[in-house]
């Protein structure tokens, strides 16, 4: 039976125990709907730190607003649609349509006569691939000037009456704040309960700027994730932590031919006359400037790229890029997008039963905690046992721990457990590290041979408790293939 059923018989039989009590159904049944949406992930951080931008890049459309007018004030839900639409919830039970526009160049949402104070959220539909499989939550800046606004995320991540709104978080940090560490303990309790967050990926968002623009200044950048990763993967608030440059990876995604051709025009000039029209932004897109591309032109690769992304195309036409898809694949590359699009995939997307479930197992243990009776204290004991049963919340929790340094390993036996607990994948093959088209006997051998060889590192008398736990792990991980090959 999936961990999706066990929970779904959990919430069933609380049903038949607190179904007498509205609010006790309410909850129970939200909790169920939510095992069969899409996994929710919400984008969280402090204001101006480019979530409306990350979020365009992680879908690879403009479909949020990114201009600071009410749009960024308000929490919006991303879902999959036929057709674009937006919808207002307001005044606790109304709800209007919001026209789409563009403005100078940048998508909006029209709130007509309607003010972010009034507006509870916003619904948007839209046909894009990447919904299919997510709900993306963008949320208002948690350092926002107005203390209202600040307070909806916070409602919505971590309510104090109920279960939070999404079942992972991505959050973006400039710097490494109070602010930030305790909002991201926030989250962990209320998505993880008491035993940690399960899936809270930290961003060094708008990383271009870390070094200035400069074609190095990814580099200074995961510098500076490692240090935030250091301090936030130690004391367990944090998955992982990886530097972005949201505008280059949204530049890049929609990276239209007209702009190549920019690219290409402006990687002909000799490098100290570029170097010398690139010193600052305002000498670049001076009239007087002598450049091939006409000064609007260069104005919009300005905003649609930044200093660094124009400088990183020139660098990769220089070095031989033939053409523009290719160019676009190496910039999203080198924005970090896709490092952090693995990340999410593994720890979110590959595991979203998972995560869900544990959503629904948080919520079901904080419903019973208000009955006292043999049967609820019976469901209480059932919820507790799942949550800590499940194997595949061990492996979700190990692989942040690996990050730390905290496993004593050699690094090829780090990495050897991190692939066989699913850091890779969590197909057998991808755990195993063999082709997916491999015999199910050489499957079946390369799993037991993970499972003696597991087994034995964990009853190895040298290693501390947690490198021993994690080894205890990996084993059970390699049975579970096992199991799984026996099974067909």
């Amino acid at each position: 039976m999936s961990t999706l059923d066990r929970a779904r018989d959990l919430l069933d039989a609380a049903e038949k125990v607190c179904g007498g009590d509205r609010w006790a159904a309410a909850r129970l049944a939200d909790c169920s709907d939510r095992l069969d949406e899409p996994l929710r992930i919400a984008i969280a951080g402090s204001l101006k730190a480019g979530k409306s931008t990350l979020l365009n890049a992680m879908v690879g459309q403009d479909i949020a607003p990114t201009d600071a007018t009410e749009c960024t004030r308000v929490v919006t839900w991303y879902r999959r649609g036929v057709n674009p639409k937006v919808t207002a919830r307001y005044d606790g039970e109304r709800s209007a349509g919001i026209p789409v526009l563009r403005r100078n160049g940048h998508l909006t949402f029209d709130f007509g006569d309607l003010t972010a104070e009034r507006v509870d959220r916003l619904d948007v539909e839209w046909p894009a691939r990447a919904l299919r499989s997510m709900t993306i939550i963008d949320t208002p800046g948690t350092a926002s000037l107005s203390r209202d606004v600040s307070a909806l995320t916070v409602d919505m991540l971590t309510p104090e009456d109920g279960e939070s709104g999404a079942d992972a978080v991505v959050y973006l940090l400039r710097t490494l704040t109070s602010t930030d560490t305790a909002f991201l303990g926030r989250i962990g309790e209320s998505i993880g309960g008491e035993s940690g967050p399960l899936g809270v990926v930290g961003v060094v968002s708008r990383a271009d700027e870390v070094g200035a623009g400069r074609v190095d200044a990814m580099m200074s950048a995961k510098q500076v994730a490692a240090r935030f990763a250091t301090e936030l993967e130690r004391t367990g608030l944090c998955q992982a932590v990886v530097p972005v440059a949201g505008l280059l990876a949204l530049g890049a995604r929609t990276l239209r031919q007209v702009e190549y051709s920019a690219f290409v025009a402006l990687a002909a000039v000799a490098p100290e006359e570029l170097s010398l029209a690139m010193l600052s932004t305002d000498r670049f897109i001076r009239q007087d400037t002598p450049l091939p591309v006409e000064p609007g032109l260069r104005a919009e690769l300005l905003d649609r790229f930044g200093m660094y992304g124009i400088r990183m195309a020139v660098t990769l036409i220089r070095l031989g890029t033939p053409d523009s898809p290719t160019l676009a694949t190496e910039l999203v590359d080198r924005s970090g997008l896709t490092e952090l699009r693995q990340i999410i995939d593994v720890q979110f997307g590959q595991r979203a039963d998972q995560l869900k479930t544990h959503t629904a197992l948080i919520a079901l243990e904080r419903i019973l905690a208000n009955y006292d009776s043999a049967e609820t204290e019976e469901l209480r004991k059932a919820t507790a046992r799942m949550l800590a049963d499940v194997h595949g919340f061990a492996e979700l929790r190990l692989l942040g721990k690996l990050r730390t340094g905290g496993i004593q390993l050699p690094p090829q036996d780090r990495d050897d457990l991190q692939r066989i607990i699913g850091g890779s994948g969590i197909e057998p093959w991808a755990r195993l590290g063999i082709a997916p088209d491999d015999s199910v006997d050489l499957h079946r051998k390369a799993a037991m041979e993970a499972v003696r060889r597991w087994r034995t590192r964990a009853a190895h008398p040298l290693f501390d408790r947690p490198t021993a736990v994690a080894c205890t792990v990996a084993a059970r991980s390699a049975e579970g293939i096992l199991a799984e090959l026996d099974s067909q």
